[in-house]
């Protein structure tokens, strides 16, 4: 027969997490971190300022951000120049971004109905890197189907169909966003997801040893009674 768990009351936690100490030095970097990787230039300026964390050049984030939203804009010629101009070694030594965006590009093409183009732009800038490279060449397939329809939208394969949406062009501006980061010395991912994931994680562990306090309500980190 199996033992119950042990119960650890509100007071207790609250007791036991008022011993931990965690540096304001190292919350301030944490807060800095969420804001210069999501792009939040005026927060990340203010705060910097208020904070006095560690000197970043903020008008790298401005020049990001720019190239984010032409993405998510349709504008993906625009964003390539951005790019070029921020570093041009980024587009160079990453070929599956660069296919990416000039298969976004070809998206953009057959959403603004310019078929003609579209198929030009296919055969001369996507089908020779979908020759070397299998992945590519079933991605341009995929692409490539939507000029099967008058009107692309009403293609009836989810999977292709999809291309069309916003969420493609938030997934290749993610993937821009993420390579300049590396390129800057940043992290390409904001750490406070991963310490709530880790929390989580963390409280689904213990559940399996005891009965204690939970935090159910991220946003405000409410302790909630343990269930007996």
């Amino acid at each position: 027969m199996s033992s119950s768990k042990k119960v650890i009351t509100k007071e207790e936690w609250e007791k036991k997490l008022s011993e931990v100490k965690i540096r304001k030095e190292d919350m301030n970097r944490l807060v800095m971190n969420f804001l210069v990787t999501e792009g939040y230039v005026e927060a990340a300026e203010k705060f910097q300022h208020e904070s006095g964390t560690q000197h970043i050049d903020l008008g790298t984030i401005t020049d990001r951000m720019a190239v984010r939203k032409a993405v998510q804009c349709g504008q993906v010629e625009d964003a390539i120049d951005k790019v070029n101009d921020l570093n041009p070694e980024i587009l160079d030594t990453n070929p599956q971004l660069f296919f990416h965006l000039q298969q976004q590009r070809l998206i953009e093409l057959i959403r603004a109905g310019k078929v003609e183009e579209a198929l030009e732009f296919a055969q001369e800038e996507l089908a020779p890197r979908g020759e070397e490279n299998h992945a590519f060449l079933e991605e341009l397939e995929r692409t490539v189907a939507l000029l099967a329809f008058d009107d692309a939208s009403t293609c009836p394969v989810k999977e292709v169909k999809e291309l069309l949406d916003n969420a493609q062009r938030q997934k290749t501006a993610s993937e821009l966003n993420a390579a300049i980061l590396t390129s800057q010395s940043h992290e390409k991912d904001p750490k406070l997801p991963s310490l709530l994931k880790m929390l989580i994680w963390a409280q689904n562990q213990l559940d399996e040893k005891a009965s204690y306090p939970r935090i159910n309500d991220l946003v405000n980190a409410t302790l909630e009674e343990p269930v007996t």
